[in-house]
């Protein structure tokens, strides 16, 4: 005899993700056990005399992957919107920055919280993820700099998903910025990263992946490569901030690398995004950013699809250009800022998100045998989810197959 189903979703539409026109199916039932996808198929197919722990009629909505925000900066302390007003008031970064703002600001006010201080004020941030759908999130660290500081935001991410209902999956990020104590001596930080740093967070399984910032106001392609190794030597997968403020050629040195994504993306050429295509690497769309910061360079959309290379979409929560935790306003504006179609959005936050953070395998679409991350949604259309502006039609959320009240 079978062990009775945890719980069964009947008279659902169903978006499994699978396809690149995000199908929809007719009615239909899945099935859950043990947190994982056990059965799904048309009501048609459903057994009448399953033994059934609890079920819920989804009355015809349409249920979707959970969605899955693959670049945030969510664990830092404090905000930045009195350098909003001073852009608004046409200050530039060096005046904000001589000014005592910038990321150099955040980095003062995450190194001065206490952890409890920097868990309540990110728990909030995630808390409001969740509210739009987000099952699955990356956290990147990057506003500590120090090997304390860094080794805290990651501890700080860590215990978020151990205490909410949600998947955290842990980036290092120490070659964000150089810190005031390292400034003028980048050279010099980038060792400290790879000679402490990185190995430490490796040593202590706080970090899924290691990320850098390759810009002219960050760091340069031999910096970023000297990141790369030192995460290679410790069995940890690379990301990359990689062309958003000019072609550096930052995408090629992700997919020499193998990189699970380069993100921003709006200087790439041609020749970056063939590199990405032959590495497999994924090109995470961040139009918070672009909004923001007034960005008028479009990333290369077209050159993406042409080659093949799979988009996703994330919020870039961060204090000083994407202060956002509204995953579906992201896929608004990727269509209506970068014309990405809303299918594409809709895989960029469920299937190529997942992708980006290699977890494909467990997450981002609905198959048997996935976790049985889901949102149920009171709408009748896919292209609804990234049609609205900042709407939010989430009517359940369940993460490893429980449902879980909305915020």
């Amino acid at each position: 005899m079978n062990p009775p189903i945890d719980l069964l979703l009947r008279n659902v539409r169903i978006v499994t993700c699978t396809d690149d026109v995000c199908a929809i199916t007719p009615p239909a039932f899945v099935a859950i056990f043990g947190g994982l996808i056990a059965g799904l198929g048309p009501m048609t197919q459903l057994d009448p005399d399953a033994a059934v722990v609890k079920e819920l009629d989804g009355e015809g909505a349409l249920l979707t992957p959970g969605f899955i925000d693959c670049h945030t900066h969510l664990v830092h302390a404090g905000h930045r919107a009195r350098e909003f007003e001073m852009r608004l008031h046409g200050a530039s970064y060096e005046e904000i920055a001589r000014a005592g703002g910038g990321i150099v600001s955040t980095v003062r006010q995450t190194r001065e919280a206490v952890p409890s201080d920097l868990m309540a004020q990110s728990a909030r941030r995630l808390a409001e993820l969740m509210a739009h759908g987000v099952t699955t999130v990356e956290i990147k660290s990057g506003y500590g700099l120090s090997l304390k500081d860094e080794l805290k935001c990651l501890k700080v991410a860590r215990d978020l998903g151990q205490r909410l209902p949600v998947n955290v999956r842990t980036t290092l990020l120490a070659a964000h910025a150089v810190p005031p104590e390292f400034a003028g001596r980048a050279d010099e930080y980038i060792s400290h990263v790879t000679q402490h740093i990185v190995p430490e967070a490796a040593r202590l399984h706080l970090a899924d992946a290691v990320d850098a910032f390759c810009e002219t106001i960050a760091f340069d392609l031999l910096q970023t490569r000297r990141v790369f190794q030192a995460a290679r030597q410790h069995g940890l997968p690379v990301k990359l901030h990689a062309d958003q403020l000019s072609n550096m050629g930052g995408a090629a040195l992700a997919a020499e690398f193998g990189a699970l994504s380069a993100d921003h993306l709006e200087h790439v050429d041609e020749a970056g995004v063939m590199a990405m295509a032959n590495a497999g690497t994924v090109a995470v769309m961040l139009p918070g950013a672009y909004y923001f910061l007034r960005d008028t360079h479009v990333p290369p959309i077209e050159l993406f699809r042409r080659h093949g290379v799979p988009m996703a979409v994330a919020t870039d929560c961060n204090p000083g250009s994407s202060p956002t935790t509204h995953l579906p306003l992201m896929m608004n504006m990727a269509c209506t800022l970068f014309r990405m179609t809303p299918a594409e959005a809709l895989l960029g936050v469920t299937r190529h998100a997942a992708s980006a953070l290699g977890v494909l395998d467990s997450h981002g679409t609905i198959e048997l045998a996935k976790a049985a991350d889901l949102c149920l949604w009171d709408v009748d259309h896919p292209a609804e989810l990234a049609y609205a502006i900042g709407a939010s039609p989430l009517r359940a959320r369940f993460h490893n197959g429980r449902q879980h009240p909305l915020q």
